[in-house]
């Protein structure tokens, strides 16, 4: 029986309480043995001028991820060649563990756009997609509505971002509820986002 590891990914810049709390339901309350939050090093979507180094933004999740069994923070991406996709790194991943079977972790909103993805045909043929709800606009595609590889999961919605609580930093503002405490302490130390 192969072991299931939802594969969670993002910037985690800085992870926060929204993220364990989405990959500790999904270790608890659905059929994936595992969660590895797999902490990208540049979404081409994203501009990198406001994105810590790849090694903090992992000694954060390392962080975060003590006392969480079943929760694995992976680098496996910063070993990559750059611009990196999805679909590239789980074939690296498969490689790597033959004997997992790897799903993805992704918010309602991802999956609007899911049909831009490099090859994302390749991706539901392959792998399941677990999907947590998320309060935003736009349209599922049709393809998507009722596919057999999609896993409506009811976590809880949770609207905290990385960006509200960099912003929130930058303006001095108290967010230390929003992060685990050593990832607060961490962050503090080194003077992040001030």
């Amino acid at each position: 029986m192969k072991k299931k590891i939802g594969l969670y990914f993002g910037t985690f810049n800085p992870i926060h309480m929204g993220h364990l709390i989405i990959a500790n339901y999904m270790a608890e309350f659905s059929d994936l043995d595992e969660i590895w939050l797999v902490v990208t090093p540049h979404n081409p979507f994203k501009k990198k001028s406001s994105l810590l180094d790849n090694h903090h933004r992992l000694e954060m999740a390392l962080l975060a991820c003590e006392g969480y069994e079943k929760l694995k923070p992976s680098d496996i991406e910063f070993k990559l060649p750059q611009p990196n996709y999805t679909t590239t790194t789980l074939v690296a991943l498969e490689e790597k563990h033959p004997t997992h079977d790897f799903s993805l972790i992704m918010g309602e909103d991802n999956l609007k756009s899911f049909h831009k993805w490099k090859n994302y045909e390749v991706i539901l043929e392959r792998h399941s997609i677990y999907v947590y709800p998320r309060i935003s606009g736009g349209i599922i595609e049709n393809q998507f509505k009722d596919h057999s590889k999609i896993h409506r999961v009811d976590a809880p919605i949770i609207e905290l971002s990385s960006t509200f609580i960099r912003k929130a930093i930058k303006e001095k503002k108290n967010i230390q509820p929003m992060l685990p405490e050593k990832v607060w302490e961490y962050a503090d130390r080194m003077n992040f986002y001030k």
